[in-house]
């Protein structure tokens, strides 16, 4: 027995040393080289381009099995600039075999040095990359792979992977367009798939810098069915910082994503010269879009995202936001903001430059091929509109747009089945509030808009004069109305346009009109008094115009202004598919120094004025014909007309009539 055993491990012993010394010597005497030509011409057959390899070729088999392949060329097409399209300096990787017997891979160098890959298309459109593969090869997909399958390995070790000096050049001569990336650089260390792995990449876009840093993983034994971690810091162009951290769910199934990102703040201007591109606007401020922000927590997969404790710096302007999509064939989103303060007029195009007199030849022909484009252009699409469904609500503490300036702002938009509303829309503006509801049906093809407004207690006076920059009319406003039209076109909202409500200025003026001024005319033109200088501003205690709109026929029926022994009623219609107007105005003096609050009605002397023509230059003129259909006033009539029940002492009332007479009829003796 113990012969055999002797016997047996003899034979063991002879055969280790045998197995040993092939391992140490076989790569000494087998000649490589001789399969050069061999692997060459398989690469090219299954490429279909010309393959080739250098001299300098290694293989070693213990304790690594090792190869080192060197000068690899592929070749491209005939035809294009590049004539080789990918080349690698050198390949070597080492593998070491004893683990292999217990499923353990372990891996000490993997390294490319100098891979470049040079991608051309030429100016008919071929690409040098299409087509890559053997000439009629048939891709096979046998559909045998279990898809929850564990690695066929226990553990895998990479001590080193490497690509270095890396270029990637990019040419295509139809668009003129050349981009290259090089000095490319990767090295990941510490690869396993029980621990993160370690990244470290560089580039060079186009001359300018973009790194990656940070850890990946683990992956776990079974790849796609472990959670990923990650945790990454990008560097772009020397202008952006960005961190990602969170964790890959279910990678080969729902994928899940939850990180968190940050933005370092950064120069959008910056950002776009490094990438030579130029601004996608002109903004009236050239100094805005220097400093952006992001910091917010994302979840989402295929089916929907979400963004929450979202915070936003945008130059001066501070976001907080949080919100989520689904069902993105709709899709459906909710949103709610919060933003402290915004000036839009800075990021708004700058105002349009005046043209000059050497463009005005042109400018009439330009005007008409535009119209005309406009006119063929198709109708608005609302097929989106009806798909959305849409929940937001919105806070801004100060805004500046169009040059007005509001605060307090809060609106709540909804969307479904083709309907959108704000409500509510409420604001701060110049000293009064403003609530609105604004509602939206895009169900069938043109449009229908129904408004509502209630504005209190806002200064009319620098409202307009911030938004027109031009003085118009002043006093404190009170106004409601609602508004129904339909269609998408200034056409079609005129003709629509339909409904009521009243507006209300008390303690203001009328600017740039003067009534008395112009009754002054007329009772000058019948010899009454001479003319003096004008003085274009009618003061009033208040002025109240109800109305009606109809089919865009604005109808005021009893629209009046009440002053210190003045009244004034207007009646008449605005034509605003025409833009014309068609009113009748009586100013009217009273002997009384009542004016807002005055509900007696007041017998006087009249004066009654014409407005007529267009918007843009309405004509005002006094209506003589009616004014001597009611009477030359004398100094008796004007007698009657003072009530002086209405003031504690006549006198006070005789001074302040004879002050209103003398500035409607200077000439008027007393």
């Amino acid at each position: 027995m113990k012969g055999i055993l002797k016997w047996f491990i003899g034979i063991v012993v002879i055969l280790a040393v045998l197995v040993v010394a092939a391992i140490v010597l076989v790569p000494m005497f087998v000649d490589v080289q001789q399969y050069k030509p061999r692997l060459e011409e398989i690469v090219s057959q299954q490429t279909g381009r010309p393959f080739s390899m250098g001299d300098d070729m290694d293989i070693s088999v213990f304790p690594w099995v090792g190869l080192r392949l060197s000068d690899l060329q592929l070749g491209s097409p005939r035809g294009f600039a590049a004539k080789e399209m990918v080349t690698v300096r050198s390949f070597e990787v080492h593998l070491k075999v004893l683990p292999l017997l217990s499923k353990q891979v372990e891996i000490s160098t993997f390294v490319v040095d100098t891979p470049q890959i040079f991608l051309e298309r030429r100016k008919d459109g071929l690409a040098n990359w299409e087509n890559l593969g053997a000439q009629g090869a048939k891709k096979e997909q046998t559909g045998t792979a279990q898809k929850d399958a564990a690695l066929p390995i226990e553990s895998l070790t990479v001590a080193n992977f490497a690509i270095q000096d890396g270029l990637v050049s990019f040419t295509d001569k139809a668009a003129g367009v050349e981009k290259q990336i090089s000095d490319f650089n990767v090295n990941l260390t510490d690869i396993s798939l029980e621990d993160p792995i370690k990244l470290n990449m560089s580039a060079l876009v186009d001359g300018k810098p973009l790194a990656l840093e940070g850890s990946i993983g683990p992956v776990g034994k079974t790849p796609g069915k472990s959670d990923i971690l990650f945790d990454l810091a990008a560097k772009a162009f020397g202008v952006m910082d960005v961190k990602l951290a969170g964790t890959l769910k279910d990678p080969s199934g729902r994928q899940q994503v939850d990180m968190a990102l940050a933005v370092a703040p950064f120069s959008l201007r910056k950002l776009m010269d490094a990438l030579d591109q130029p601004f996608f606007m002109e903004t009236a401020d050239p100094k805005v879009f220097e400093k952006i922000a992001l910091k917010t927590k994302i979840s989402g997969n295929a089916d929907a995202v979400s963004f929450s404790d979202g915070h936003l710096t945008l130059d001066d302007s501070s976001l907080d936001f949080s919100a989520g999509a689904e069902a993105f064939e709709k899709p459906d989103i909710a949103f709610d903001l919060v933003l402290d303060r915004i000036d839009l007029d800075r990021y708004l195009p700058p105002p349009a430059q005046k043209k000059t007199a050497s463009s005005a030849g042109t400018s009439g022909k330009e005007d008409a091929e535009t119209t005309g484009a406009k006119t063929a252009e198709a109708k608005p699409d609302y097929a989106p509109l009806r798909k959305l469904v849409l929940d937001g609500k919105l806070k801004i503490g100060h805004l500046t747009a169009a040059n007005l300036s509001l605060s307090d702002i809060a609106a709540h938009v909804q969307a479904k089945n083709g309907r959108i509303t704000m409500d509510p829309l409420s604001m701060h503006l110049y000293d009064g509030s403003l609530a609105a509801t604004l509602g939206l049906d895009v169900r069938q093809d043109l449009p229908e808009t129904r408004i509502t407004l209630d504005v209190k207690g806002v200064q009319a006076g620098p409202l307009i004069q911030d938004a027109a920059a031009k003085k118009i009319i002043t006093g404190t406003v009170q106004a409601a109305t609602t508004l129904n039209m339909t269609g998408d076109t200034p056409e079609n909202i005129k003709k629509t346009l339909a409904g009521s409500g009243e507006i209300t200025f008390t303690d203001g003026a009328i600017e740039g009109i003067d009534i008395a001024g112009i009754v002054r005319d007329a009772a000058s033109k019948v010899g009454l008094g001479k003319q003096p200088e004008k003085k274009p501003r009618t003061d009033f205690a208040e002025l109240k115009v109800p109305f009606t709109v109809d089919k865009g026929v604005l109808d005021v029926t009893q629209a009046g202004m009440m002053s210190p022994l003045l009244r004034v009623t207007a009646a008449g219609k605005a034509f605003l598919v025409k833009e014309e107007l068609d009113f009748r105005v009586e100013p009217k003096i009273v002997g009384t120094l009542k004016g807002q609050g005055d509900t007696k009605d007041r017998s006087g002397i009249m004066v009654p004025l014409l407005v007529t023509g267009p918007f843009a230059s309405p004509k005002i003129r006094p209506d003589l014909a009616g004014m001597l259909g009611s009477g030359i006033p004398d100094a008796d009539k004007l007698k009657e007309v003072i009530d002086t029940k209405e003031l504690p002492d006549t006198k006070s009332l005789e001074e302040e009539g004879k002050k209103v007479l003398k500035s409607l009829m200077p000439g008027l003796k007393n």
